[in-house]
């Protein structure tokens, strides 16, 4: 089976954040996600839910033998692992130890139920398209071909007139 592109955005905002990102990175390993490239580590205030802590996000670019479903069940596993709570215990868009989302698998688009790739909302997010343009500068959206980085310019400037 051949290998797959795929970049997934993590976030934390509880606990020692760092620790978070690093435990997400090594379970995502050991599930033979293989990891080629990490951005930076960003500090971004959150976006729904202003009353919680400040989050670290970051994307990394990996490369996988599973299909779209079968990573979604991963990846849930894993949060599930490092403490993420779903359910009616969780507060939407509220406080998480670990959130993986995935944003692209190849030039793969899908919609289900359970999922939809590319990640509906990454484009509208500074705080996943900055990390991604940094490690896949040239990069272009599977459904719109638009480069990231023409998209981050709309973003941010979306985000400068909203101060």
């Amino acid at each position: 089976m051949p290998l797959k592109r795929v970049f997934l955005g993590l976030g934390t905002n509880l606990g020692d954040r760092e620790a978070n990102l690093d435990r997400a990175l090594t379970a995502l390993e050991a599930e033979h996600i293989h990891i080629l490239r990490r951005s930076s580590v960003y500090e971004t205030e959150p976006q729904d839910v202003k009353e919680q802590p400040w989050f670290l996000n970051m994307v990394v670019e990996c490369e996988s033998r599973y299909f779209p479903l079968q990573l979604l069940s991963v990846v849930h596993r894993i949060e599930r692992e490092l403490g993420r709570e779903r359910g009616s215990r969780a507060i939407p868009k509220g406080p998480r130890l670990i959130d993986i989302d995935i944003l692209l698998f190849g030039s793969v688009s899908i919609t289900t139920p359970k999922l939809t790739i590319p990640h509906p909302n990454m484009m509208n997010r500074r705080f996943v398209m900055e990390p991604l343009l940094e490690i896949a500068p040239d990069l272009r959206h599977p459904v719109t071909g638009k480069l990231i980085r023409e998209a981050l310019v709309k973003v941010a400037r979306q985000q400068l007139r909203r101060r």
